[in-house]
């Protein structure tokens, strides 16, 4: 079996404290980050959203804010504000996006604001509300991109909201662009670019189409181990895909 850095960024739309304490003892070793998603933590006891916080700490893994609230709080003037929260919470990491609003301030101020505060950056690519990817979409938002990466940004994440339909990379049908994946990973490469695939579907296509190494966000919980299994070749449709199956052990040695 390949040994394989955790590669997943599973995400925590509102579960209950004690069903993500037990999916990080059971899986932690697998989740690159955890993504406290929505704005759900922030209608949620506050002393619950720490907990949370806390024991993905525990378990060495980042927590990383959803890019709505993000979004949100900056349409409001209230980005300092959002972002000293993100701090005293413990959070590793957030997500900036221009998903459903339009930034009026540059990305190296923004940058540079969660930098003073110990905040990590990701940028999220792609439009929620605009369809699947056009060729010029797709041409400013990885412009756009670049100019969160240039900035300091540390990872881009290519949007597919929870469906993986009309939305990024995927078509009405939830079919796969595999040229505009190609386009995107030839751009940015692998490293630091994960794919949302929200869905069975779509964590299959990624991981068929690029291999074992893709890195996948917005798994559910309960979804990660199949995740994982399918990556690395133990699921029965994953067995037969010479990209994905395991080496046979006189191989798997070299």
């Amino acid at each position: 079996m390949r040994e394989l850095p955790p590669l997943t960024c599973p995400f925590d739309p509102g579960y209950d404290l004690a069903t993500l304490e037990s999916h990080l003892d059971q899986s932690a070793h697998l989740m690159a980050s955890l993504k406290i998603s929505m704005a759900c933590w922030l209608i949620a006891d506050e002393s619950v959203t720490r907990r949370k916080i806390a024991a993905a700490q525990a378990h060495r893994v980042a927590a990383v804010t959803g890019g709505g609230p993000f979004e949100i709080a900056l349409a409001q003037g209230r980005l300092a504000e959002y972002l000293d929260l993100c701090a005293d919470l413990g959070v590793t990491r957030i997500e900036c996006g221009e998903g459903f609003t339009t930034l009026d301030l540059p990305p190296h101020e923004i940058v540079q604001m969660a930098r003073e505060r110990g905040l990590d950056v990701q940028y999220e690519m792609g439009k929620k509300h605009e369809g699947a990817f056009t060729e010029d979409s797709l041409d400013a938002g990885m412009a756009r991109a670049r100019t969160w990466l240039d900035a300091g940004a540390q990872e881009i994440v290519v949007e597919a909201r929870e469906s993986a339909r009309g939305v990024g990379m995927f078509d009405s049908d939830g079919q796969l662009n595999q040229k505009f994946a190609d386009r995107i990973a030839e751009e940015f490469g692998l490293e630091i670019l994960t794919f949302e695939a929200p869905n069975k579907p779509s964590q299959f296509a990624l991981l068929d189409h690029f291999g074992p190494k893709v890195r996948l966000s917005n798994v559910r919980l309960e979804e990660l181990l199949r995740v994982e299994i399918y990556r690395r070749g133990l699921h029965s449709d994953a067995f037969g895909k010479a990209n994905l199956r395991p080496l046979p052990p006189r191989e798997s040695g070299r």
